[in-house]
């Protein structure tokens, strides 16, 4: 069965002195202020696409792990996954670079670490993203 999930934006405003905002229409969860200089500066309080990206990565990425690591016998004790993605002006979003840190009882380093490339390609966000560079630090904690 589809899913669809809706956001709002609403901006006012030249790009780089203007000023907005974006919303989770689907879950009502929040109204976020986004700037330019949010995006290219400090946040100072707002948001941007990219973070928002970022998130999305982020959970994306933690549950299709937690999802190969099951079909794999293989039960995570947790999964803490971060994404940075990268904008930059005049040409786009460039890359994302997922820092995964997890503790999974009976697994080897070289099954863990086959597994976070799994899932890195596997995450339907990562799909999605397939026009940048993704990249990926995965650490087995103990």
């Amino acid at each position: 069965m589809a899913a669809t999930r809706s956001a709002n934006a609403v901006w006012n405003g030249n790009l780089t002195e203007g000023a907005g905002t974006t919303s989770l229409a689907t879950s009502g969860l929040g109204t976020f202020d986004v700037t330019w200089k949010a995006r290219t500066e400090a946040a100072n309080g707002k948001t941007s696409p990219e973070e928002l990206i970022a998130a999305a990565h982020a959970a994306c990425f933690s549950m299709a792990f937690s999802n190969e690591l099951a079909k794999a016998g293989h039960t995570p004790e947790e999964v803490r996954a971060k994404a940075d993605v990268t904008f930059v002006p005049g040409t786009g979003i460039t890359g994302s670079h997922l820092t995964v840190e997890a503790r999974v009882p009976g697994i080897s380093e070289d099954e863990f670490q086959k597994i976070a490339g799994e899932a890195k390609v596997g995450c339907p966000v990562s799909g999605a993203l397939a026009s940048i560079d993704i990249t990926m630090d995965a650490t087995l904690k103990s």
